[in-house]
């Protein structure tokens, strides 16, 4: 009776927030309702941390080696697109980056950032093939608890980002997203050419780096909303999770970066020789 009247309350709640739901997305592939992607998470979730390593299990690792090469500079090209179209659709055509309400007209500028911002949630379903090759590959120690977090949790809370505020001051995080992804997949995209490719992979606790800045300039951005006199954004409780998404991120960040590079464990083997060696002169 208990879950019977906590699922009547949900479905109650849910009805009436649709209710004030932007109009102009409904329509779009995955935005009907949020149970069909969350059907493909749990899904996605479930084969990366127990089905895919079963069926692995006795398996020999794949070899996809041309597959990852074109997927992560497909993912460089999408990424760069997506910034343009974030640059041209507000951030670079007329936003503050102060108080950046949702423009909600039909209007061809509000249109294109709305479609920029779906555009940027289904790349999180596209990137979640990142997981899904480290199981066909055997790379399980790859898949950590931030991996498997950061993609779940992205497409999740940006359907809602899409249904109710494509736009403002929101997605300056979505813009940000976009830049390190382009440097991130670019680095992956050099890995899978092979070793002959090693030396131009000096600047991998770099991009830790990077990913670092992204995390502190998100909070700081959407911190300014809490100082701000008179900012009308409609959805308040977005600045809220964007605002604890920045801290609990740089928080899983700043954890990867003390238990991957003190030791120098996630560095190229070139460089975890040379951190080795330099460890072994201060002994």
């Amino acid at each position: 009776m208990a879950f019977s009247e906590l699922t009547s309350r949900a479905v109650r709640l849910y009805d009436e927030m649709i209710k004030v739901a932007d109009p102009r997305t409904e329509d779009w592939l995955l935005m009907s309702s949020p149970l069909p992607q969350s059907i493909i998470i749990a899904a996605y979730i479930f084969f990366v941390m127990s089905l895919g390593p079963r069926l692995m299990e006795n398996r020999k690792p794949f070899n996809l080696r041309r597959v990852l090469i074109l997927y992560n500079f497909g993912v460089v090209g999408l990424s760069l697109y997506m910034c343009y179209e974030f640059v041209m659709s507000g951030w670079g055509t007329g936003y503050s980056f102060h108080c950046d309400l949702v423009d909600y007209s039909r209007s061809p500028q509000a249109m294109r950032m709305a479609a920029t911002c779906w555009l940027y949630y289904f790349s999180k379903f596209i990137e979640m093939l990142d997981t899904i090759f480290f199981v066909l590959r055997k790379k399980n120690s790859q898949i950590t608890f931030l991996h498997v977090y950061h993609h779940s949790i992205m497409p999740f809370t940006w359907w809602f980002g899409v249904r109710f505020a494509p736009g403002g001051l929101g997605t300056f995080h979505a813009l940000l997203n976009c830049i390190v992804h382009v440097i991130m997949y670019t680095y992956y995209g050099l890995s899978a050419l092979g070793p002959s490719y090693q030396r131009f992979l000096w600047w991998k606790k770099h991009l830790t780096s990077i990913q670092l800045i992204q995390f502190v300039l998100v909070t700081s951005h959407i911190g300014q909303y809490f100082f701000m006199k008179d900012c009308p954004y409609r959805f308040p409780i977005f600045v809220y999770i964007i605002g604890l998404y920045g801290l609990v991120f740089l928080l899983l960040f700043l954890n990867f970066w003390y238990h991957a590079y003190t030791k120098g464990q996630r560095l190229p083997k070139v460089l975890q020789n040379g951190s080795a060696a330099h460890r072994s002169k201060k002994q």
